[in-house]
């Protein structure tokens, strides 16, 4: 294996339910391991001192950023891996990552993370799960983290974020567990998130990506009346779509139009943009309102080619979704040898996935 010049950064507070595992799956590839603690009660510091030496104590002052800022500059490595404690690595390319790392000095890493969902009936097991692509890895003299809550990479010395990140993609599997939460659980994280999120609302007025993550974090507890607002002032300030969270705010946006009852709105909504987003995930989601609103063949276009778009693989849950669609569409068209053929692909991405999932 292949010895990486990197430091992964983690900061907790009260995680040993999941901090073990976390620490055990960076251990495997001998990385050097910094934890900032930041008031931990439970037994997280003495689960983290079995794995390492560099646990620090930081003062909780509200902002996640100058807690990361904190950690990365404990680190011996000046290249940094940011990993939360409900996250844990499933696989690493050592050696393609040492590879990168002198072939792109400057830039900055963008992972792909499989976040799970818990089952309804809480189960311990996973329901299913959707995927995310966030910027972690960077050289911590080139970079620092911002915003106290959702923080973002920005240039040291940027004045805003209108400069895009030069990234290269991780050859890492990391997988999520902070959506594997009771509804009682995420309403409680939410609401942490919100209250932050809203002073820095205060603060930033003109900030659409706070607007943003107000939006996702009513979304994610059923307020689609405050998503729908904040998703609409955050577009009404950032509606440049060659920004990977402006494409998201759109789905986003679509998504709460239609579980706020307005599907046609939704419809309409994705239609104009559709000529400026091709992401799996965009376009997965127009083949779903098309197809609910009656227009199953311009919707089975649309579920094939979100299959066969470069990322989708970030679709998680949705792929399958995209063939249990053509399934039915195809068997409803009378075309029993497509429909056949997409049950096989159906059955392999199952299979592919469940094994992620295990």
């Amino acid at each position: 294996m292949t010895a990486l010049p990197i430091s992964v950064c983690m900061i907790a507070k009260n995680e040993e339910k999941y901090i073990g595992q976390c620490l055990q799956s960076i251990s495997r590839f001998g990385l050097e391991i910094v934890v900032a603690d930041t008031g931990s009660t439970d037994r997280t510091k003495e689960i983290a001192k079995q794995y390492t030496d560099k646990v620090f104590d930081f003062e909780w002052c509200s902002d996640f950023s100058k807690a990361r800022n904190f950690c990365a500059d404990k680190a011996s490595n000046n290249r940094i891996l940011a990993i939360d404690c409900d996250e844990k690595i499933q696989a690493l390319d050592t050696k393609r990552l040492a590879e990168q790392i002198k072939q792109f000095p400057h830039f900055v890493g963008k992972i792909t993370i499989k976040n799970l969902r818990k089952n309804d009936n809480e189960s311990e097991a996973p329901a299913d799960y959707s995927t995310d692509e966030i910027v972690r890895l960077y050289p911590k003299n080139e970079y620092e983290f911002v915003f106290p809550v959702h923080e973002q990479l920005r240039k040291i010395g940027a004045s805003d974020d209108k400069e895009p990140l030069s990234c290269f993609d991780v050859p890492i599997e990391l997988v999520h567990y902070g959506y594997a939460l009771s509804k009682e659980e995420m309403y409680a994280k939410q609401q942490r998130n919100l209250a932050l999120l809203y002073h820095m609302a205060e603060d930033e007025p003109k900030n659409a990506y706070v607007q943003f993550q107000i939006g996702q974090s009513q979304a994610i507890i059923g307020n689609h009346t405050e998503a729908v607002g904040a998703y609409e002032k955050a577009l009404s300030l950032d509606a440049d779509v060659t920004k990977p969270y402006v494409q998201l705010l759109l789905v986003s946006l679509a998504r709460t139009y239609r579980n706020a009852g307005y599907p046609e709105k939704a419809l309409s909504f994705m239609e104009q943009y559709a000529p400026l987003c091709k992401t799996a995930k965009f376009t997965e989601l127009h083949a779903e309102l098309l197809w609910g609103s009656g227009q199953r063949l311009k919707s089975m276009a649309l579920y094939l080619k979100a299959t066969l778009l470069p990322d989708a693989d970030t679709l998680g849950e949705g792929l399958l979704r995209c063939y249990a669609h053509l399934i039915q569409g195809y068997y409803d068209t009378g075309d029993t040898k497509m429909a056949e053929m997409f049950k096989i692909k159906f059955a392999e991405c199952k299979e592919s996935q469940e094994k992620g999932l295990s």
